[in-house]
């Protein structure tokens, strides 16, 4: 098969897994806990990377903002051998009771956003892979981490997220809300792949606090610690899955 266009992959170039952060820094951060790591491509906002973690090895390759951008990173990698995806992302709370910092592994994702809608009709269900989703949990528990399962949101318009969308949401149960798992699920399910998410939570959009303005800024201390135990419960599942 040729190299993929975007990821810039080919057939024998990734691994079986792949953790899928949005931020391309993000896959810098999670090379750091791996051992043999490679860097295979770089091109616009996707870092591919391959490493080893604890025996398993696995490609890291980060996917951009939203879910137009993640769509193209699973569509790539599929062609080229990933089976498994895990998003390690951030994401804002929609219940009062999810502080910043927390963890949220997800358990589906409503579809506010148009990328999954090109592939199926909105009632078709986002949802993780059920071994992926448990072992998220399980992984937690084996590193000593609470984290929040339930249903979360993705949404494209990241300034467009109005008091009205919140409350609808809060109203709804939702735990929180991000931009890229709902196409992730979709794409992984048609497929016949696999994939999950944990996601660290950086603001709470009830309680009106968010990201800080700055790139220093942008995560709160509490969430960047954070970011560290959800990259170390997915590097964990890998080694399960």
């Amino acid at each position: 098969m040729a190299k993929q266009p975007h990821i810039l992959a080919e057939e024998g170039d990734v691994n079986d897994i792949a953790l899928i952060p949005g931020d391309p820094g993000r896959v810098d951060r999670i090379a750091k806990h791996c051992d043999d790591v490679e860097t295979v491509a770089e091109n616009r906002e996707y870092k591919l990377v391959n490493a080893t973690f604890e025996g398993r090895d696995l490609t890291i390759c980060s996917t951009g903002i939203g879910c137009p951008s993640a769509a193209i990173a699973v569509e790539e990698l599929s062609r080229v051998g990933v089976e498994t995806f895990i998003r390690v992302g951030t994401t804002g709370a929609l219940q009062s009771d999810i502080d910043i910092g927390d963890m949220v592994v997800a358990t589906g994702a409503a579809k506010n956003e148009g990328t999954s809608k090109r592939y199926e009709a909105v009632e078709y269900p986002a949802v993780p892979d059920f071994d992926v989703l448990t072992q998220l949990v399980e992984s937690a528990e084996e590193n000593g981490e609470d984290v929040h399962v339930g249903p979360i949101a993705s949404d494209d318009a990241y300034y467009a997220e109005t008091d009205a969308y919140v409350e609808d949401w809060e109203d709804a149960g939702i735990l929180s809300v991000e931009m890229e798992a709902a196409t992730v699920f979709t794409l992984a399910r048609r497929k016949g792949l696999r994939a999950g998410a944990i996601c660290t939570v950086d603001g709470n959009l009830v309680e009106g606090t968010q990201k800080g303005e700055t790139e220093d800024e942008e995560l709160p201390e509490k969430a960047r610690d954070n970011v560290e135990r959800a990259i170390r419960i997915a590097l964990t599942a890998t080694t399960h899955l």
